[in-house]
């Protein structure tokens, strides 16, 4: 009797060096028709699951300010480092994997309106006392004195640096000056304004990609761009309420934000200013600080309405809210360097920590948990237009002022809406609609 054996080789079904036997797969469509269904549910159990481990709070560092929060500013050339200013003129400078203060001086008089940290790790500040004081923070001790002292005319409201110069602006009510802190003279290099332009400046911030041009606004409702190489004005638009604070794209050096006054935050391209080239609409009251993120994708913002918000740079609503019950009118709000954390300052006197992604944890993965996540968020990512995976990974809870004043928005918005369409609709023909990214721009001069 003749016996067939079926017999085969041991490195077929094993992976090489190890016992684990392969598994066996076929990925023909027809034999796996229930394919599609398991990874919805797959996908709807990962947004669940992504909206349940969301805890965006990390800390609240220190014992805070004994004022208002009113400024940030982070240190270019460290992860760990970054200053804020208060309200009563106290400067800090906070280290965050500790979470805790390691310098501090009483550097104004009044409110501390900008800070910034120079090339060298030395830290800027300006205020409404009409100074602005150089500080060396890594070598002097708590409560020294200035390393140097620079006077103006009238009360200082914003500060910016040049990235590779030891140049900074300043602005105030009788325009924007240029000094080099290099140099042992007090007196300003550069004076830049608009010429027929008196009203105060609010904000300004130098590009660091294109490092030749600045940009400022004025209460005036006016932004206005600058060329250093010239020291003279480029373009002048006039918006429709003032706007609060600039932040450029690091990564498009032609693109920037504006934090504005009617709730919103617009992003222009600096070649045409005539129209945004989007509106970011959630927050219910003026927007008080926006900055993008490191990777220029995303943008951060701080508003009246005590809420912080986060935001994709091509969509038109936040993808997240952050706010806890304590939290008070939120002035500043900032990225760190390495895009993983968000750092707020409120009028409560309070710097607040938080993740960039509410549900991310920053302890070491080993790699079965690192694939598992990938493949949740590829998941996430295919489905997200599913209307169940859509409404959970949508759904915010926000304070019932927040709540109660965004359905009163939305009314207002919609009568108004209703009403141009009626005027139009009975208007003599040719009258053409405008859009949210026109309509807000009044001006433009050159």
């Amino acid at each position: 009797m003749k016996i067939k054996a079926l017999t085969r080789s041991t490195s077929s079904y094993q992976t090489p060096g190890s016992d684990v036997a392969k598994t066996p797969r076929n990925l023909d469509p027809a034999l796996h028709p229930f394919e599609r269904a398991r990874e919805y549910t797959r996908a709807l159990n990962a947004t669940k699951l992504d909206r349940m481990f969301a805890a965006p709070f990390v800390a609240q560092l220190g014992r805070g300010h004994v004022d208002g929060v009113y400024t940030l500013a982070k240190d270019p050339n460290a992860l760990d480092r970054f200053a804020s200013g208060s309200g009563d003129g106290v400067l800090k400078v906070w280290d965050l994997p500790s979470q805790s203060e390691v310098w501090q001086t009483q550097a104004h008089d009044n409110l501390v309106k900008g800070m910034c940290w120079t090339h060298d790790q030395k830290l800027l500040s300006c205020g409404t006392d009409r100074t602005v004081k150089l500080y060396d923070p890594y070598n002097s001790t708590p409560g020294s004195a200035p390393a140097a002292t620079w006077l103006g005319p009238t009360a200082f409201t914003g500060l910016t640096r040049h990235r590779t110069d030891p140049t900074f602006a300043v602005s105030s009510s009788s325009g924007i000056s240029l000094y080099d802190y290099s140099r042992s003279s007090t007196t300003a290099t550069q004076t830049l304004a608009w010429p027929t332009s008196i009203d105060t400046i609010t904000a300004l911030s130098l590009n660091q990609t294109e490092t030749s041009i600045l940009a400022s606004c004025a209460t005036d409702r006016s932004l206005v761009l600058y060329d250093l190489r010239t020291a003279s004005p480029l373009h002048r638009s006039v918006l429709t309420l003032a706007s609060n604070a600039i932040s450029w794209n690091p990564m498009e050096a032609f693109n920037l934000a504006l934090a504005n006054e009617d709730h919103n935050i617009y992003l222009f391209d600096m070649r045409n200013l005539s129209r945004a080239l989007n509106v970011l609409k959630d927050h219910v009251s003026a927007v008080m600080d926006v900055e993008f993120s490191p990777t220029g994708e995303e943008l951060v913002s701080a508003s009246y309405d005590r809420s912080v918000r986060l935001w994709k740079r091509n969509e038109g609503h936040s993808r997240d809210v952050y706010h806890t019950k304590r939290m008070q009118r939120v002035f500043s709000a900032c990225w760190t360097p390495d895009n993983k954390y968000i750092l707020s300052g409120s009028d409560d006197g309070n710097i607040r920590l938080w993740r960039s992604n509410a549900s991310a944890r920053s302890g070491v993965k080993s790699a079965a948990q690192r694939q598992k996540l990938e493949y949740d968020a590829a998941l996430r990512e295919r489905y997200k237009h599913m209307p169940e995976v859509k409404r959970i990974a949508r759904h915010r809870h926000v304070p019932k002022q927040v709540k109660k004043a965004g359905e009163i928005k939305r009314e207002e918005l919609g009568s108004i809406k209703r009403k141009e369409e009626n005027e139009r609709r009975h208007s003599k023909k040719g009258v053409q609609r405008r859009s949210d990214r026109e309509k807000m721009v009044l001006a433009t001069e050159k």
